[in-house]
């Protein structure tokens, strides 16, 4: 029975691990997602309004039905992956706002979508990629946060006469100040308005652009770069890793094979009654043989 059992979860386990069911799952994905979209369209037919809900239906069940599958194959080790709790808190989620009390949270289907990031492993790397910097952003956005705090202050105290709508408290500089870091409108909305009454403003507006939008930026970005290196590093010295336990094992084999190899001829040679390897016989001993049976 235990074998048996065993038997049927590395069948299962073979099969939910599959391309095609990966495939097949990806596809019900992408169909989910485009189904969700169109339900936004302003179009009221019947065919298409009592339809929807049924596709709805016939894709919660796929999931649920993948996720039992999963839940049987990998049991306990289930819970060992984040991404398999990822699933897990997706599909439930997607289940929840089909009761009456949770109508209201019928937009967390589309979070089915996000279910790419497990069934993809090129977006899952991105993904791990990007949780593996969040250490990193967190210091940089510590900077980032400084700087804003500084900038703010330092505005809300040369312009908030001059310029109170946009400079008058600390909460609306730091808004005016993003604004100027993502560069839209920056110069039109806010830096030629304030340089009607303060010339030399253009100083500040330039060196806070300098350092948020050009320098701690583009912070962001080199660490996110460092760390989808590190990750590809990290997955081509598994791979030579396990290359080298392959390698390793395969002259253990031909070791193990030679022995054998060996043995079998000393057995061969035996067994015909010549000499073993390494024992020559005189060629004029072998060659009086006939000589002495005539």
């Amino acid at each position: 029975m235990v074998s048996s059992s065993h038997g049927v979860s590395a069948r299962l386990t073979a099969f939910v691990e599959s391309s095609a069911f990966r495939n097949f799952i990806m596809a019900v994905i992408v169909f989910n997602a485009v189904t969700l979209g169109l339900d936004t369209l302003p179009f009221n037919a019947d065919w298409f309004m009592q339809s929807l809900p049924l596709i709805d239906r016939v894709v919660v069940g796929i999931f649920l039905v993948e996720l039992a599958l999963k839940l049987a194959a990998y049991r306990l080790r289930f819970f060992r992956s984040g991404w398999n709790w990822f699933d897990l808190i997706v599909i439930l989620a997607s289940v929840l706002p089909m009761a009456g009390s949770f109508s209201v949270l019928r937009s967390l289907r589309i979070l089915r979508a996000f279910r790419l990031f497990s069934v993809m492993p090129e977006m899952r790397k991105v993904v791990e990629a990007l949780l593996r910097a969040i250490p990193g952003m967190g210091a940089v956005m510590a900077v980032l946060g400084l700087t804003f705090y500084v900038s703010a202050v330092m505005a809300t105290k040369l312009y908030s006469e001059t310029n109170p709508e946009r400079f008058g408290t600390l909460g609306d500089t730091a808004f005016s100040l993003f604004q100027v870091m993502t560069l839209e409108g920056w110069a039109t909305d806010l830096a030629l308005p304030v340089m009607e009454f303060h010339p030399w403003a253009w100083l500040f507006f330039l060196v806070f652009i300098v350092l948020t939008s050009f320098a701690i930026l583009n912070l962001f970005i080199a660490i996110i770069v460092d760390s989808l290196q590190s990750k590809h590093f990290d997955a081509e010295e598994e791979r030579d890793a396990e290359v080298g336990e392959d390698v390793v094992e395969l002259q253990s084999e031909i070791a193990g094979l030679r022995e054998q190899i060996a043995v079998l001829s000393d057995l061969v040679q035996r067994s015909l009654g010549s000499p073993a390897a390494g024992e020559g016989v005189p060629s004029s001993s072998a060659s009086k043989a006939p000589d002495n049976s005539e």
